[in-house]
């Protein structure tokens, strides 16, 4: 194929993908979805290959391919969509609804529309489906493997129903699983309109040559890389059930046009919910590697096919059914990704900057009678580059979502907003600043039950280059502080406030410019300069 037809194809997969996103998020009910953008869409081909993705949530769309395999082993056929959310055949954790359908604008199958939503609730033992003590997946909610909701273009409406007894809020969860079909249902337009532009066999061509040249392009980057093999371990700060802390172990070998990334010696799998299908660690893997070369490849199948990644049987990052899985695909995957990016530190140090946050800060509250369902991710500071400081007030790693507005908040749920500011002083020093956390602080004004799954409450974000380590976050519940990992019912006008973590620094505090601490000072983001 030409390289013009080549990349006027790319751009126009591309924005398939784009635009099935944008229909789910304006057709969303859920403030999670359609503020916050919690969610995922991408296009497959016929064989199970990703062909493009929108730019949404990274630990979806690392994962999706996985969705994609369950549902082709259940023979699809055109005017099915298949919903599913098992994190042991094809899911990430529960919460995380994907759906399926088979692309036929023409009659023959040539490929399938995937979305995937985080839905604010999908059952279990407390409201969110995130409870922080979990030790076995069916506390975690409802487990979907993959199943036909959609046949011959129609609903099946004893499937909807089953799904929707055993939830939360069922009004809100029907519209936002409608929009996850409708999302579904314009690709499968848009690509007919591809069709009819290009002819079938030019844009069926068109994956093949897409794929193609995203492996060309990230083999020459890796190839860049020097050829070793390069170690790195960190923590998990308790899992939910004890305080123990949980290592992971990454050992990365390149070598040519590949990587490979080993991890044994991480540890088996817990008894709380921090256990993490490998799906998931691939996502956080691939996530890594975008990042160490080249951010503006085409992601798709052949961005991925150089990397491979193993895990154990039994491990953290490959548990055995019945493991709890809702905090690994949150909080294990920062924690992957920090540890992959500290071994590649080793080959490309100039392409790493220091640590950031690395947690989702999860906060979930719900009412104890089912009315409503709040979730959220907090962000926190970005880890400083060799040339900039890190930014303020992220989300960092494995996710990519906005905040949810104070006025959605406000009017969706009956909660009240005490303090949303920046962190002062806890991003840290360096000749380049790290990123500053954030103070997010709600009053609950009726009897609800709050869950929390955290990170980096003990062990603070790594400054590199001699730049200091960030701050670690904070939780506190009516200014008391609280595990980083608690479930706890809460009475009308409890508060709960969130000191997210700050990024680390980058290079000697002596060396930065005084201007820029200055600057910092007059903008309330340091207290004072060290001399």
């Amino acid at each position: 194929m030409d390289s013009v037809t080549l990349e006027i194809l790319r751009n126009q997969l591309e924005s398939v993908a784009e635009e099935m996103g944008q229909v789910l998020i304006t057709g969303a009910y859920s403030p999670n979805i359609k503020e916050r953008r919690d969610c995922s869409t991408a296009l497959f081909d016929a064989e199970g290959r990703m062909v493009a993705q929108a730019e949404h949530i990274p630990v979806h769309l690392g994962a999706m391919p996985e969705a994609v395999s369950a549902v082709r082993e259940r023979d699809p056929e055109p005017g099915e969509t298949f919903v599913l959310n098992d994190p042991f055949a094809g899911g990430t954790h529960l919460p995380d609804v994907t759906m399926v359908s088979p692309l036929a604008p023409r009659g023959e199958v040539v490929g399938y529309a995937v979305s995937r939503a985080h839905h604010a609730d999908v059952g279990g033992s407390v409201p969110g489906s995130m409870p922080a003590g979990a030790r076995e997946i069916y506390e975690e909610g409802l487990r979907i493997p993959a199943v036909r909701l959609v046949r011959d273009g129609e609903v099946n409406d004893d499937v909807m129903d089953l799904l929707l007894a055993n939830v939360r809020n069922p009004t809100e969860r029907r519209a936002d699983l409608r929009a996850q079909l409708a999302a579904n249902d314009r690709a499968e337009e848009r690509l007919d309109d591809l069709f009819s532009e290009h002819g079938e066999d030019v844009v069926k061509e068109g994956f093949d040559a897409v794929i193609e040249y995203s492996r060309e392009r990230i083999e020459s980057e890796i190839r860049e890389l020097p050829d070793g093999t390069y170690g790195a371990s960190d923590v998990l700060e308790g899992d939910g059930v004890t305080e123990e802390e949980i290592p992971i172990e990454a050992t990365v070998t390149i070598e040519g046009d590949s990587i490979g990334v080993d991890f044994s010696g991480t540890a088996d799998q817990v008894a709380g919910n921090l256990n993490a299908p490998l799906a998931v660690a691939k996502s956080a893997v691939y996530f890594v590697v975008r990042c160490v070369t080249d951010p503006e490849i085409p992601p798709n199948d052949g961005c991925y096919d150089p990397v491979s990644v193993v895990a154990p049987a039994g491990s953290l990052l490959n548990p055995r059914v019945p493991a709890a899985v809702v905090g690994g695909n949150v909080e294990t995957s920062q924690r992957v990704t920090d540890v992959v990016f500290l071994a590649l530190a080793k080959a490309a140090p100039e392409r790493v900057p220091a640590q950031g946050q690395g947690t989702m800060n999860n906060l979930t509250i719900g009412g104890r009678t089912g009315g409503f369902t709040y979730y959220e991710t907090i962000a926190g500071g970005f880890g400083a580059r060799a040339e900039k400081d890190g930014m303020d007030g992220v989300q960092v790693g494995m996710t990519n979502t906005l905040n949810t507005p104070v006025e959605s908040l406000e009017t969706e749920y009956p909660m009240r907003v005490e303090e949303y500011s920046f962190r002062a002083d806890s991003g840290g020093r360096g000749r380049h600043r790290g990123g500053l956390g954030l103070v997010r602080s709600v009053t609950v004004e009726e009897s609800a039950t709050v869950s929390l799954l955290t990170e980096r409450r003990r062990h603070a974000p790594r400054g590199v280059a001699g730049g200091d380590d960030g701050s670690v976050g904070e939780n506190l519940v009516d200014g008391e502080p609280v595990p980083a990992k608690t479930t706890r019912d809460v009475s009308p006008g409890t508060t709960i406030t969130l000191r997210t973590p700050g990024g680390g620094g980058h290079g000697d505090p002596a060396e930065r410019d005084f201007d820029l601490e200055e600057r910092d000072r007059a903008d309330g983001k340091v207290t004072e300069v060290t001399e």
